[in-house]
């Protein structure tokens, strides 16, 4: 902001026992790449976090920094889910699907691909499927101890209208599908008092991604042994880790716990922890960037508008009325001419009707 004000004096804006004034909110505004009316603005939405990871070990700063991005990143998203006139989330069971166990984590992930009509084959694109029912894939940047979080919109009726599942920028593609679904569970789990909900939300995620029926199928009801080879296709064909598929398999009892820890050794000793064979592209949410558009396009959002949603320059869109002066221009004259003196003649009776003009 150039320092026209105090860090004290922004801790004053932040907690409300101050007002900037018209320069410094403008200033302000600049600096965060808004318009000076969101500031002042009261937002359409109320987001509520389910909760992090554990294990992610997050300052309260830190925690903070990430809330404050996801929730202007939410509301422009549902912003956009007006101005397309998308205001449906009503088949988010945010909260609803009660867990008195981890079998009924593996139940809840087969009801919810039975409410979005998946199926029981592999989901071709997790980010699509997300998008498709106003659960928004954000990814920001963020330290490694962040792995993810979720979060709900709702209407001042206290109604969903849209969520959020969060995670981190830059991680392998099957890492990335398992952090969205693990967090698709936290969103969507009620657990009871005495279950794990990391283990819970970790269950519904395996379960969602690769449903115990199709596992099945593709490997068998026991098996004794495993190729390497088997598993990088079964990685390939479901988008899960090797890692995380060992785990599904030995939770449904295809393979035996002795057979699992043969396994972890193994992965040990090639390095496949950090790094597995058959590195998976990570997906690319497209939601925004094509509502965005379109709203652009039918005029619902200014260059500007857009440009500042998707941070980046958008260019405006020519009138078309420039457009055809410029073909017109480049007529001959005597065509010209007779183009003119036509919509003289059609415009004749307009204008003696309308004195005023």
């Amino acid at each position: 902001m150039g320092g026209i004000v105090t860090k004290q004096a922004l801790s004053k804006y932040e907690n409300g026992r101050a007002r900037p004034s018209p320069v410094v909110l403008n200033r302000m505004a600049a600096a965060l790449g808004v318009k000076s009316a969101y500031l002042w603005a009261a937002p359409t939405v109320s987001v509520e976090f389910i909760g992090y990871r554990r294990r992610s070990g997050l300052g309260l700063a830190e925690m903070e920094r990430v809330e404050s991005l996801v929730t202007y990143a939410l509301e422009q998203r549902v912003r956009v889910q007006e101005l397309t006139q998308q205001h449906d989330g009503s088949d988010l069971p945010v909260r609803q699907m009660r867990v008195g166990s981890l079998a009924d984590a593996e139940r809840a992930a087969g009801e919810l691909r039975s409410i979005w009509n998946l199926g029981t084959d592999a989901i071709a694109s997790v980010v699509g499927t997300l998008e498709d029912h106003f659960v928004h894939v954000l990814e920001i940047d963020a330290s490694e101890r962040f792995d993810g979080i979720s979060a709900v919109a709702r209407d001042g009726r206290g109604e969903v209208v849209s969520a959020a599942v969060v995670t981190r920028r830059h991680v392998p593609g099957d890492r990335q599908r398992l952090n969205l679904a693990h967090e698709l569970g936290h969103l969507l789990l009620n657990p009871a008092e005495e279950v794990d909900e990391e283990k819970a939300a970790f269950r519904f995620g395996k379960a969602f991604l690769v449903p115990a029926e199709t596992l099945r199928r593709e490997v068998g009801t026991k098996r004794a042994f495993l190729e390497p080879a088997e598993l990088v296709l079964l990685k390939k064909r479901f988008g899960m880790s090797i890692q995380a598929l060992l785990y599904r398999l030995r939770d449904l009892g295809i393979i035996t716990d002795s057979h699992y820890k043969d396994w972890c050794i193994l992965i040990s000793k090639h390095g496949w922890k950090k790094q597995e064979p058959l590195e998976l592209p990570p997906e690319e949410p497209e939601w925004l960037r094509r509502n965005v558009l379109r709203a652009f396009a039918e005029e619902a959002l200014t260059a500007e508008e857009a440009g500042q949603v998707l941070g980046e320059p958008m260019a405006s869109k020519q009138p078309l009325s420039l457009v055809e002066r410029r073909a017109f221009l480049k007529l001959p004259l005597e065509e010209r001419r007779r183009i003119l003196a036509e919509q003289a003649q059609d415009m004749a009776s307009y204008y003696r009707e309308n004195l005023e003009w």
